[in-house]
């Protein structure tokens, strides 16, 4: 592409500055004969991004003016291949200058924030657009240029109405980025498309990744339609919404009170409400909390039937069963959470035996930070889930790179009978 004026130094962006006149060589040829002049003079031909090869000819109806390639700059068509210039001096009606007025609009996103940076700087521009807010991540060095850098990208990309910036690491407790807005509206209630679900927020006040869309998926696909889902860190619902529609029970949790707020706005948007339990709790308290919960709402929905007989044994109902998965899907501390399963299903043992009911799978997200991630992620992966969660087998899935030397994986395993039912004296702490 012919590249912008350049203006380095600009602290204001000037978009009646970015103005380029070309001038290109180009061959008056009759208007009948476009066709066939386009195929043989297929690679002399400007072919530049977004403009035409053919005009038409300001002195004539009957003819248009074919444009030739950028290293042709003389009327003698010097450059030109001589079976070329045999062809136009045969059937064309002679050789023209022609300009061309390139404007700011020309120009995409990385040629206009390029030709303002300082010579060499790498272009900031990429973004993730959730709704129509786009969300960049400028290291210190571009902040200078950040307001111009956001109004280019408000400029250039269709359907993006507000441009923010993360001014801060993501909050520990309630995962959100503090952001400040660096052009178009301040509106940061987004809504979004995922997974055939619909999705409203605060981009502001909640945790939110466009990139894991197929991780969302991934993992969804996994569950069958009956099964019981156990979100821990739930957020607005992106693994919990599909799975629900997906015709499973799910019990979805997150301690943010606007991501639970709007957990509950997602859940009735999305006509999934006989299929959700919402919480807002610490998830070690959910976890507890979400199992006796499991079964009370089982007896009382079998008690309702009159379906199911007493065990007098146990004088409980005789059907019994856990959650089919747990999803902790908080990679910087999800792994610090794993102490909530020590001893859930204490007592438990000879139920789930007689019911012939498998222990849940968990689906722990961490995230590893070194130049070595995979030997780093082994390691901690074999101390905690092997030797503490008592674990023999269990898969790692890559997720994503979040950073040069930070990667995201998931880890997925069955809960042990040692620590479920608390018979050894091994467990997390």
């Amino acid at each position: 592409m012919i590249p912008p004026p350049i203006r380095h130094g600009m602290t204001v962006l000037n978009r009646e500055l970015f103005r380029r006149e070309i001038s290109v060589i180009g061959v008056r040829i009759p208007t009948s004969l476009t066709a066939k002049f386009l195929k043989v003079l297929n690679k002399e031909l400007l072919n530049q991004p977004k403009l035409r090869n053919v005009v038409n000819d300001p002195e004539s109806n009957l003819s248009k003016i074919i444009l030739m390639n950028l290293n042709v700059q003389s009327l003698d068509l010097a450059n030109l291949s001589s079976e070329a210039k045999d062809f136009i001096n045969k059937e064309g009606l002679g050789v023209v200058k022609h300009s061309i007025e390139l404007k700011y609009d020309y120009w995409g996103v990385d040629d206009i924030i390029k030709a303002i940076l300082p010579e060499g700087s790498e272009s900031p521009s990429s973004f993730t657009q959730v709704g129509h807010i786009a969300h960049v991540n400028l290291r210190d060095e571009f902040l200078p240029w950040k307001y111009m850098i956001g109004q280019v990208i408000l400029d250039k990309i269709p359907n993006i109405l507000t441009v923010v910036n993360k001014t801060d690491v993501i909050d520990s407790t309630y995962r959100f980025f503090k952001m400040e807005v660096l052009a178009g509206e301040n509106n940061m209630i987004a809504e979004v498309k995922e997974s055939n679900c619909r999705f409203r927020f605060d981009f502001s006040q909640v945790y939110w990744n466009s990139r894991l869309h197929t991780e969302h998926d991934r993992l969804v696909k996994m569950f069958k339609k009956g099964d019981y889902i156990c979100d821990v860190f739930a957020g607005v619902g992106p693994f919990a919404i599909p799975t629900a529609k997906k015709g499973c029970i799910v019990y979805a949790n997150d301690l943010n009170p606007m991501s639970y707020k709007y957990l509950l706005e997602n859940i009735s948007l999305n006509k999934v409400n006989n299929k959700i339990h919402p919480y807002n709790l610490d998830g070690r308290d959910f976890i507890k909390k979400a199992v006796k919960d499991l079964g009370k709402n089982l007896n009382a929905l079998d008690q309702t039937k009159m379906t199911k007989p007493m065990d007098t044994v146990t004088n409980t109902l005789a059907e019994f069963r856990t959650f089919n998965h747990f999803i902790m899907n908080l990679p910087a501390t999800a792994i610090e959470f794993l102490d909530a399963f020590k001893g859930l299903y204490k007592d438990k043992e000879s139920l789930i035996k007689n019911s012939r009911v498998d222990l849940p799978m968990i689906h722990c997200y961490c995230f590893t930070k070194s130049e070595t991630p995979d030997t780093e992620m082994i390691e901690r992966i074999n101390s905690i889930i092997t030797y503490s969660m008592q674990v023999d087998e269990y898969k790692i899935h890559f997720v994503r790179k979040v950073a040069p030397n930070k990667d995201m994986f998931c880890v997925s395993f069955r809960l042990s009978k040692e620590v479920a039912f608390l018979t050894t004296g091994r467990y997390v702490t």
